[in-house]
């Protein structure tokens, strides 16, 4: 089913479901161009479905997107939350990578569909940046609307047994015209010997006499409100007309009385027989409404003008542009600018097409039409298309040689070209890996597919010999056997190390007669070596394979070792932070108890499971103290990560350990605890919860600051969050008070104290993760207490996104005499 201007809904598939619904998400949110991104049969991986008010050439390196990708798209999916973008201050400050392969200043409006519960893809729409104004409460209800009913079309075609998924191209769609001025029409009948008139009321209307009662029974009444000169030339129009045999239409310009231009077109009426009159006209008036530029006018400019419409499609051509690129009107109108223009398919002026698309600003740029002749070319954006001027120019002494379209133009079948004009976009995402691991991630995912490679091969050196660090696309086992090689091994990937140079390879067969007897993986396709070099010491290689044999560009080769570059640094960036990393977690594994007091009436464990994001260490501890007083459980979370807040979690650890085994009571080690960080480590904060049961009553007394609130399951199954008195974070004020609450655990309850990555989890309220522990303790039934715990650690342990680290400490008060 789809919509129907009206909003009803009428039959249709798939793509006629997205096609309306993002006719109708680009009027809702005042925007130029949209398109809806849906779910695809690979895993984590969406496709562009459908684009309006782009063309799709253009827009080919943004086909397919990852849903952990740092893009606006990707976030309203992952997170089930629009994202509202108002200008490109607001995008840069978001999403840093977005504007870098998209710098110009424009508005985007993502919105996430569902389909029954589940997300299905997004509806995107870009539109003119509104420059600091935020965009504003009615888009959005609009916005959001369109998406409610493209997710309830999209739930019923489900139903039916439809596959909510895309996997092809998307398919381009042409949005409607920018309303204007509405065409008019009016017709009148004239008799020019009498100059008797009978006119129909949108020509009283059109010629500024509104729709009189008495109608105008003359020709000189009927124009009463016309111009002199128009008057005048009329009836010269009219005379001629009907006296002449040929032509029998005749036509001209007016302006009418409110200053619109009008075309008045006469016809000569047949004689109705042998003395039957002469002077008979049928005559119509039009108002062309907001039409194209007049042809004439046009022509009189003395450089080129061409217009487009927002595919790409050319839509007129002056007869100084036809001089200038060498095609009639009739070859250009109706084509593609790229392909009737093939030297406009550059790739180095694809961000100026995409600048005029994108933006409301005008665009200039010089472009090389022949080898020795230059135009000065400036675009001119607007709603429904781009006006272009040419201007033949002498090549300035500093205009940059164009690159060489090795992969194609705008039309091109794969995605490399984009890469080559898009450095800073890739580099940012280089920046954002932290470990070897992401930083392979992001080659495979951004990198790869940009040039059209399949296979991808990264070595790192240690101690004079290469290892496998990633590989992807290569048959299994195939490069074990190179799989720490020495360098002094007679093989591509060794010497393009050694010696610093990349090595490009058009085919298997070049390859071969470059190294002979080198295993092969395959008998066609093409190879890129290139050295991993950082600060000038080597790191690495990396290999990219194609399937297919194909040829390397200079451009394509400069950018490719430039890659290279980049790549060494992030691996070497990576491999410091690992042994920073490995230091960090060293001390933390150090310093966190290694086994737990055994007591007979009282049961515990303890887990920790570190981090996903950044693999810093974070102060996450829990201990379990025997003292006089009791059995006391203690969980913390020193704020930050790395080794500082590895040893402020030592210390703090250390100290409450210290004051427990003295004597001190629950809110005294607080209070101390509290002082104490604030002596060591000035802005440094902590959170903290310490209780001390007895073992033999179950009575307890708890004291807690800024910590999250435990989690109590009762012997019949029942669970419940504690509500603890609490007093601020550690590190805040020397003279913070830490009130003390009693509770009591009944034989066979359980106690499980946790810090918040346990709970927290992005784009999701911490009252979610809360009632999801609770639900897991209360699922473990009666299962030992060290199952019970990695059952509830598990889950959060399957996520890949977790930023933050966990600590869990479960007790339970056991029978003895069981």
């Amino acid at each position: 089913m789809t919509w129907s201007p009206d909003g009803s809904r009428t039959s249709g598939g798939l793509p006629a479901v997205l096609a309306q619904a993002v006719v109708s998400a680009v009027d809702a949110g005042g925007g130029y161009a949209g398109g809806v991104y849906l779910r695809s049969r690979t895993p984590d991986l969406l496709m562009l479905a459908v684009l309006a008010g782009l063309p799709g050439s253009l827009m080919r390196p943004w086909w397919r997107m990852h849903v952990n990708r740092p893009f606006p798209v990707a976030e309203a999916y992952r997170s089930g939350a629009p994202v509202y973008l108002g200008d490109a201050e607001d995008s840069m400050r978001r999403f840093p990578q977005l504007m870098a392969g998209l710098p110009f200043p424009f508005g985007c409006l993502c919105v996430p569909v569902l389909c029954g519960t589940a997300p299905a893809g997004v509806l995107v729409v870009l539109r003119y940046a509104t420059r600091g104004v935020p965009v504003g409460p009615a888009d959005r209800q609009a916005m959001e609307a369109v998406a409610q009913r493209l997710g309830e079309d999209l739930t019923a075609l489900e139903r039916e047994g439809a596959a909510v998924e895309w996997d092809g191209e998307p398919a381009l769609l042409r949005l409607p015209s920018e309303l204007g001025r509405p065409l008019r029409i009016g017709r009148f009948e004239w008799d020019v010997d009498s100059g008797a008139v009978t006119a129909d009321g949108e020509a009283h209307a059109l010629l500024g006499l509104g729709r009189p009662t008495s109608p105008a029974r003359t020709m000189e009444e009927l124009t009463a409100e016309l111009r002199p000169e128009d008057v005048h030339g009329l009836l010269v129009l009219g005379r001629q007309t009907a006296r002449s045999a040929e032509p029998p239409v005749r036509r001209m310009r007016l302006w009418g009385a409110d200053a619109r231009p009008l075309v008045a077109e006469l016809t000569r009426v047949p004689q109705e027989g042998a003395g039957g009159p002469e002077g008979r006209l049928a005559g119509v008036l039009l108002d062309p409404g907001s039409g194209p530029v007049v042809p004439e006018t046009a022509d009189r400019v003395t450089r080129g003008i061409l217009s487009f419409d927002r595919t790409g499609r050319i839509t007129y051509a002056n007869r100084m542009a036809e001089e200038i690129v060498g095609r009639t009107r009739e070859e250009l109108t109706g084509r593609i600018l790229w392909e009737a223009l093939p030297w406009f398919a550059n790739p180095a002026y694809e961000d100026h097409h995409r600048a005029a698309l994108f933006s409301d600003d005008p665009v200039y740029f010089l472009a090389r039409h022949t080898p020795t002749k230059w135009l000065s070319v400036a675009m001119f954006p607007g709603r429904d298309g781009v006006t272009v001027t040419l201007n033949p120019s002498g090549r300035p002494g500093h205009a940059p040689e164009p690159a060489a379209a090795a992969g194609g133009g705008f039309g091109a079948s794969d995605e490399r070209t984009a890469v080559l004009y898009r450095p800073v976009a890739l580099a940012i995402a280089l920046t954002e890996a932290v470990t070897a691991h992401q930083v392979s991630a992001v080659v495979t995912e951004e990198l790869l597919p940009a040039f059209g490679g399949r296979q991808l091969a990264i070595y790192l050196q240690h101690e004079r010999r290469l290892y496998m660090a990633w590989e992807t696309g290569f048959p299994m086992g195939f490069l074990d056997r190179f799989d720490g090689v020495g360098l002094d091994a007679h093989i591509p990937g060794v010497e393009t190390l050694t010696t610093g140079r990349p090595l490009f390879f058009e085919s298997m067969e070049q390859l071969a007669a470059a190294y002979p007897g080198i295993p092969m993986d395959t008998d066609v396709g093409a190879r890129a070596f290139l050295p991993l070099i950082a600060s000038g010491r080597p790191v690495g290689s990396c290999i990219l394979g194609f399937d297919q044999p194909r040829g390397f560009s200079p451009e394509e080769r400069t950018a490719l070792t430039a890659l290279a570059g980049l790549i060494a640094q992030a691996l070497q960036r990576a491999q410091q932070y690992d042994t920073e990393s490995a230091l960090a977690r060293g001390l933390q594994d150090a310093l966190l108890p290694h086994r737990l007091p055994a007591v007979e009436q009282v049961a515990t464990v303890g887990r920790y499971l570190s981090g996903t994001q950044g693999m810093e260490v974070g102060g996450d501890w829990y201990d379990v103290i025997e003292t006089g007083s009791g059995l006391a459980l203690v969980i913390g979370d020193v704020q930050g990560h790395g080794v500082a807040a590895a040893a402020t979690m030592g210390q703090l650890r250390s100290a409450v350990r210290a004051f427990a085994l003295i004597g001190h009571g629950p809110q005294e080690i607080m209070s101390a605890t509290n002082r104490l960080l604030i002596g060591l480590d000035p802005g440094q904060f902590a959170s903290c919860c310490y209780v001390l049961l007895d073992p033999v009553t179950g009575d307890a007394t708890a004291v807690r600051a800024g910590h999250p609130q435990p989690v109590l399951r009762h012997p019949d199954g029942g669970t419940e969050v504690m509500d603890l008195a609490g007093g601020v974070v550690l590190g805040v004020d020397p003279e913070a008070a830490y009130p003390v609450t009693g509770l009591r655990l009944e034989t066979g309850a359980v106690l499980a104290l946790f810090t918040d990555g346990l709970v927290e989890k992005a784009g999701a309220d911490i009252d979610e993760g809360i009632e999801r522990l609770r639900s897991s303790l209360a699922d473990v039934g009666h299962l030992p207490l060290a199952e019970a715990a990695d059952r509830v650690i598990a889950r959060a342990g399957q996520d890949d996104d977790r930023p933050d680290d966990i600590a869990l400490l479960m007790a339970a008060r056991r029978d003895t005499a069981c």
